[in-house]
């Protein structure tokens, strides 16, 4: 599985950006799909995930209420839409896939990674 995050941009505080992860096989309906992010000088760390079944979203305490992740399989595509940005959230957002389907928050659970896209929040 190949997969291309974009959707990162410059925005300021208290703006939107929505996130895509498209993944390349179609297979990819039944793989869990993880939003992790770095911010400089610092470790990765979750964000989010979605499990192979809709139902089953997880978010990072520091963004649940502002974040919000989707899927939709058809087109192959995860969507993570952030409102409410504050300037903590400036990183590099990476998606992931777990061919499991467990939607966990440990990162070593996923196989594939795709090549991160840059938020930056200016306040």
């Amino acid at each position: 599985v190949q997969l291309q995050a974009s959707g990162g941009g410059l925005v300021q505080t208290g703006g939107s950006l929505r996130l895509s992860c498209t993944g390349s096989r179609d297979t990819f309906s039944r793989y869990a799909i993880g939003w992790f992010r770095q911010a400089p000088g610092k470790e990765r760390e979750f964000v989010s995930t979605i499990s192979w079944s809709v139902g089953n979203t997880n978010y990072a305490d520091s963004v649940k209420g502002r974040f919000t992740i989707s899927r939709d399989n058809a087109k192959n595509t995860v969507y993570l839409q952030m409102n409410s940005l504050k300037p903590e959230d400036t990183a590099v957002y990476y998606c992931a896939a777990d061919r499991f389907g467990r939607g966990v928050q440990d990162s070593a659970k996923y196989e594939y990674w795709g090549q991160g896209t840059l938020v930056t929040v200016s306040s």
